[in-house]
C-alpha cells in the first residue's frame, strides 16, 4: 500500500517544490543584473518593509535558520546592499540597514516580483486566481513550524 502512495503523482508538495524551483530560476536570472541572488532577495524584501531589523528578527520572519541568514546578509553586505550598526539597546546585536544602493534597486526588485506573479497567473481566470490564493493561504496557515 505504501508503494502505491509513493508512486502517485498527486503530491501537492511536488508542485509547490516545482514552483519554488522555477521561481528561484526566474528570480536569479532577472536579479543577476543587480548582483542579487534568490537567496538574498527575500532579506531585501523584509528590509524594504521595515528597515533596521536585527538578524534574529529576519531569521524568524522568514523561517530561515541563523546560519543561512548570516551567509545571505554577509553577501549583501559585501555587495554594498546593507550595512550593520550596533543596536543601541543591545550591544550584542546588530541592526541591519539598507544602503542607498539597495534603495535604488527597490522598484526593479518589485517589478521582477510583479512579473513572476503575472507568469503564475497568466493561465488562470480571476476566479481561479482567487481560489488558488485562498487555498495556498489555508495550507500555509495550517502548517505551524
Amino acid at each position: 500500500m505504501n508503494e502505491i502512495k509513493c508512486n502517485s503523482n498527486r503530491h501537492i508538495g511536488k508542485y509547490i517544490s516545482l514552483l519554488h524551483r522555477k521561481g528561484s530560476i526566474f528570480i536569479n536570472r532577472e536579479l543577476s543584473n543587480y548582483g542579487i541572488g534568490s537567496g538574498q532577495f527575500m532579506f531585501l524584501l523584509e528590509l524594504y518593509i521595515q528597515d533596521g531589523r536585527n538578524q534574529e528578527e529576519l531569521s524568524e520572519r522568514l523561517k530561515i535558520d541563523k546560519g543561512t541568514t548570516a551567509r545571505a546578509l554577509k553577501k549583501l553586505e559585501e555587495q554594498g546592499f546593507i550595512t550593520r550598526l550596533k543596536d543601541e539597546c543591545d550591544k550584542r546585536s546588530n541592526k541591519i540597514y539598507l544602503t542607498q544602493k539597495a534603495k535604488d534597486v527597490q522598484e526593479n526588485v518589485y517589478d521582477i516580483l510583479d512579473e513572476w506573479n503575472k507568469k503564475l497567473r497568466e493561465s488562470l481566470s480571476k476566479e481561479e486566481e482567487d481560489i488558488v490564493e485562498k487555498l495556498l493561504m489555508k495550507v500555509c496557515n495550517n502548517i505551524n513550524l
